[in-house]
């Protein structure tokens, strides 16, 4: 276990859970945006080692410590090692640990916004994603921020939960790669300037859009 997470702990100011299902066979599924922007964030942080789920006072994640952003704010990044609907049981144990006072960020996919939209919220309803759900009812409000990665591009007609558990398309690679760390740009600007310094920043920025060529 990494000494950082070690002991009793010392309380944080921020807890950015990154949504996803725990496994190799979901790890490139789009329902995974969220696992992925944080991997981002603790490799910009030069993050010690991902905790093993359970090792940090029985907390079913993996969890490591951070600095996030430009003046280096410090942060507890997690991804719950439950299934997507159960991911909110962690939370209870997570601010036992790190302090109740520990404002809470949730990274998710969203089937509203298409790939190469980033959308920064200070709280909303969980618009069907199970995961958020789960965080909400296990916060007890719905007043936490988030950041949501778009997933919705060309969809085939069918089963959402079919899609969002489907490995990414081809085509949707480079794109979806490109926002992902945008997000990992919006939490930063989150941590480091607030959110509504984040939702100004990012929520008109379209990924698809052509860039300007110049003359």
């Amino acid at each position: 276990m990494p000494p950082d997470l070690d002991g009793a702990g010392t309380p944080v100011p921020w807890i950015v859970i990154g949504l996803g299902n725990p496994g190799d066979e979901y790890s490139d599924t789009y329902h995974n945006v969220g696992f992925r922007v944080v991997d981002i964030l603790a490799e910009r942080g030069h993050a010690p080692a991902w905790s093993e789920p359970g090792a940090v006072g029985m907390i079913p994640a993996r969890i490591v410590r951070t600095t996030v952003g430009r003046l280096g704010g410090e942060a507890i990044l997690v991804q719950p090692w439950t299934y997507m609907n159960r991911c909110g049981r962690t939370l209870p144990p997570l601010f036992d640990r790190f302090g109740t006072d520990a404002r809470l960020l949730v990274v998710s996919d969203d089937l509203a916004l298409p790939v190469g939209r980033v959308r920064v919220r200070e709280k909303g309803s969980a618009g069907g994603h199970n995961g958020l759900k789960s965080i909400t009812w296990a916060y007890g409000s719905d007043d936490y921020c988030r950041v949501r990665v778009g997933i919705d591009r060309d969809r085939p007609t069918g089963d959402a939960r079919d899609y969002v558990l489907s490995r990414v398309r081809a085509p949707d690679r480079e794109m979806l790669g490109r926002a992902e760390v945008l997000a990992a740009d919006a939490v930063e600007t989150v941590i480091t300037d607030g959110v509504q310094a984040a939702m100004s920043r990012f929520n008109g920025v379209d990924l698809r859009a052509p860039e300007d060529e110049g003359t």
